[in-house]
């Protein structure tokens, strides 16, 4: 069958690595499940492990992709979860699971014809959304959804700021927010994605770093160490951080004066749960939000959507074809 995979790894050149070509079908071993893919999302976790980040040699080669959706053996329309872990070691939720793994981490991905998972990570798709946009599900808005829904201690009409307008998780963030009922606002170096942003749904939007009208209720974090210091110091006492990745960097002075006297919580958020991720589709479903996808193409030309990710020409989702 034909996949791509990592076969290599480059901090410097994580092209180098990436090989289009066929591979041996996969097996399903008992209580797993295979899948026909229909369409599959491209992730940054994607680039990092072609950068060598969170894989090891011994694991080479291995098919990418964390994200996908396709039809099962009986025929049935799914989406795929992508964390692979046993619930019940850590309160039914996997994604506690000391032991879990993504897709493409331990196991093959979904950047390929066909892939085998656990029986328990396949959910039903509704008919209303398109085999492109489930794809789009698991990973960026799926991390999004959990963020504002579960970790945040917030409802509908509180003021949230979304750093780095533009990313997959922060362009999830603005339109399930919307969809939500809460009040957006986005940041970003780029006049051209806050303009984006805007019409997606965030309320306003804002050049990174910029004194905002008022303090938030929380803060959505995926950029880390060059958004840290104004994220802290727009929050109102009391507020919320919630933070789900630190693309620039992971030590960022703590200012751990301003936590303690404005009583700020920061919160980890990672992934969700396959129940999170059912929920996310039923979400969708009753409010009519749709992924934002920047472009699609078949999966043959996969190469094309890495190269515009690592060069950051995109807003929204890369989607592969099968």
């Amino acid at each position: 069958m034909f996949a791509v995979t990592a076969s290599s790894t480059s901090a410097d050149d994580p092209l180098a690595g990436l090989t289009l070509g066929e591979r041996p079908e996969p097996a399903a071993r008992d209580g797993w499940r295979t899948v026909t893919v229909k369409a599959a999302s491209l992730n940054h976790h994607d680039v990092w492990t072609l950068r060598g980040v969170g894989i090891s040699a011994d694991r080479l080669p291995i098919v990418l992709g964390c994200d996908a959706a396709g039809i099962d053996e009986e025929g049935n329309d799914v989406v795929v979860h992508a964390v692979v872990g046993d619930p019940s070691a850590a309160g039914g939720d996997e994604t506690l699971d000391p032991g879990r793994s993504l897709l493409s981490e331990r196991y093959d991905g979904t950047f390929a014809e066909r892939l085998v998972v656990p029986a328990r990570n396949l959910l039903r798709k509704p008919a209303s959304l398109s085999f492109e946009q489930a794809a789009c599900l698991p990973t960026a808005y799926l991390t999004a959804f959990r963020m504002l829904c579960y970790r945040a201690p917030i409802g509908p009409g509180a003021t949230v700021l979304v750093q780095g307008a533009g990313g997959g998780v922060a362009t999830a963030l603005v339109v399930l927010g919307r969809a939500a009922g809460y009040r957006v606002w986005v940041t970003s170096r780029s006049e051209a994605k806050r303009a984006r942003a805007v019409e997606l749904g965030a309320d306003q939007a804002f050049e990174a770093g910029a004194r905002l009208p008022e303090r938030v209720d929380a803060v959505m974090e995926t950029v880390g160490e060059a958004t840290w210091a104004h994220s802290l110091r727009s929050l109102k006492p009391g507020g919320t951080i919630v933070i789900s990745g630190a693309t620039s960097g992971s030590v960022p002075p703590a200012d751990l004066s301003r936590v303690f006297f404005l009583q700020l919580s920061v919160v980890g958020s990672t992934m969700g749960s396959r129940d999170q991720l059912a929920r996310l589709l039923t979400f969708c479903e009753q409010t009519g939000a749709r992924p934002v996808i920047d472009r699609t193409m078949p999966l043959a030309k996969a190469a094309d959507g890495f190269s515009a990710m690592i060069e950051g020409q995109l807003f929204g989702k890369v989607v592969f074809t099968v």
